[in-house]
């Protein structure tokens, strides 16, 4: 039941992620299932590369080891459903030299129940269980679905997110957008999943007017080595996440989100002469070469917004997409069935 020395010990057999792990005790792990109504033996879903079955109490394990709340397990649950779902791809992403790994955006009430930021800080500095959420998804994909570092998964520099992952929420009440899942046709409670290879900052201080934003957004998310505009990748989504200050703005001047993700999409593109002649001539079998350019995005609906982040203004943050990886929305559920 010590911390550190179970840690150690996690490593040297392969559970651990380097952290301070909690000793998942027979107690802790059924205390954390008697807070849920969910049976221990059900199978959530399979998860490559191993398929192995990951039940209710591998789940409730890792997440006592990362510390996240009882709470948090509908939530998890969903997000891993999400993930195996075959269009997610995720044989793809747990496998590649890639550093990609999957984003988790949580809609609806449960982002106060579960204090998921969604305000300033939301990617990363503000304190939150959701960070031992992220985490527990991380030690799942590792410890249940096999995802091993030069074995396994032959990432080249791997990324800091795949230690604690990327939960964070959409800040609905400052967001002139219907929420992200709604939008994606599952209202209240929900989590969407995104294959990103991290974040992106994007900086503007001279914009006033929407347009300006949306053209220095787009500007900033196209650079040649993005995953969009590899010749490997038929399809990239692109997400994209707003400040609220910018979001009244943007909808002030723009008001069709139709017509953000278009602009955004239009200036997320580059000159087909700014690539080498190689990878010019292979988008151009592929026939995306447009009028001389090359889009990040094959269509404007894959320019996927969201509203987050403090009220300072100044900064968007861009989530560059793996490729063939295509977001999926789960509603989170309590359970099938209720305790009276």
């Amino acid at each position: 039941d010590d911390v550190m020395a179970f840690t150690q010990f996690a490593l040297e057999e392969g559970w651990g992620d380097g952290l301070p792990l909690i000793p998942p005790t027979e107690a802790r792990v059924r205390r954390f299932l008697g807070q849920n109504n969910r049976y221990p033996d059900e199978v959530i879903c399979q998860l490559p590369p191993s398929d192995a079955e990951c039940t209710v109490e591998k789940i409730a394990i890792n997440a006592v080891m990362a510390g996240a709340p009882a709470q948090s397990l509908p939530l998890i649950i969903a997000a891993l459903e999400a993930m195996a779902d075959p269009d997610f791809e995720l044989f793809g992403l747990n496998a590649t030299t890639a550093p990609v790994i999957p984003l988790t955006l949580v809609n609806g009430p449960i982002r106060n129940t579960l204090n998921i930021p969604y305000r300033h800080g939301c990617l990363g500095g503000a304190p939150s269980t959701s960070v031992a959420a992220g985490r527990a998804i991380r030690l799942i994909i590792k410890n249940i679905a096999g995802q091993e570092v030069n074995v396994t998964c032959q990432t080249t520099f791997g990324s800091p997110g795949r230690v604690a992952g990327i939960v964070f929420g959409e800040w609905e009440e400052r967001s002139p957008w219907a929420p992200f899942a709604e939008r994606r046709g599952v209202n209240g409670d929900a989590v969407s999943v995104y294959g990103t290879m991290g974040t992106q900052n994007i900086l503007d201080t001279t914009s006033q007017k929407g347009p300006e934003f949306l053209e220095m957004v787009g500007k900033s998310l196209a650079y040649p080595g993005a995953n969009g505009f590899s010749p490997a990748m038929p399809y990239a989504e692109m997400m994209v996440a707003i400040n609220p200050v910018w979001a009244q703005i943007i909808h002030r001047d723009v008001p069709g989100l139709e017509d953000v993700q278009e602009l955004i999409w239009k200036h997320a593109s580059i000159d087909a002469n700014h690539l080498t002649t190689k990878h010019r001539a292979q988008l151009e079998n592929q026939n995306r070469v447009i009028g001389g350019r090359v889009y990040v995005s094959v269509e404007p609906k894959d320019v996927l917004v969201v509203c987050c982040g403090g009220t300072g203004g100044l900064h968007a943050t861009g989530f560059h997409s793996f490729g063939s990886c295509l977001t999926q929305t789960r509603a989170i559920v309590p359970g099938p069935e209720h305790h009276s």
